[in-house]
């Protein structure tokens, strides 16, 4: 299956990158909600957090670290951070990935 994020992963689409290293890839979102939106995927496709097996687990655990990574990089101390399985919870593009929000006070419930 190959996304939007599979052709910014092979560098054939340009991306705001914010941070890479060999497993994952951080990059503004084009349609931000806050002024700091970033999006975080891994480099191997999983179509969302509801399709991840036990074998991702140490991947996924590394996209919480990168997450937290970028919310230091951006220099934000309040962030939240994201994701969405499947259309009806608004996922749009269907490889796994986490928003990181912030940048401006976020109300809960987010939807």
């Amino acid at each position: 299956m190959s996304t939007i994020f599979s052709k910014i992963i092979a560098g054939e689409l340009p991306a705001d990158v914010v941070y890479e290293d060999d497993k994952a890839l951080a990059f503004r979102d084009i349609h931000p909600v806050a002024p700091t939106h970033v999006l975080v995927i891994p480099k191997r496709e999983i179509v969302n957090i509801g399709e991840s097996v036990e074998d991702d687990a140490e991947l996924l655990g590394h996209l919480m670290i990168v997450a937290g990574r970028v919310a230091k990089l951006e220099n934000l101390t309040d962030f939240r951070v994201v994701t969405n399985s499947g259309a009806g919870a608004g996922q749009s593009v269907f490889h796994l990935h986490l928003h990181v929000i912030g940048g401006r006070s976020l109300s809960w419930p987010p939807g």
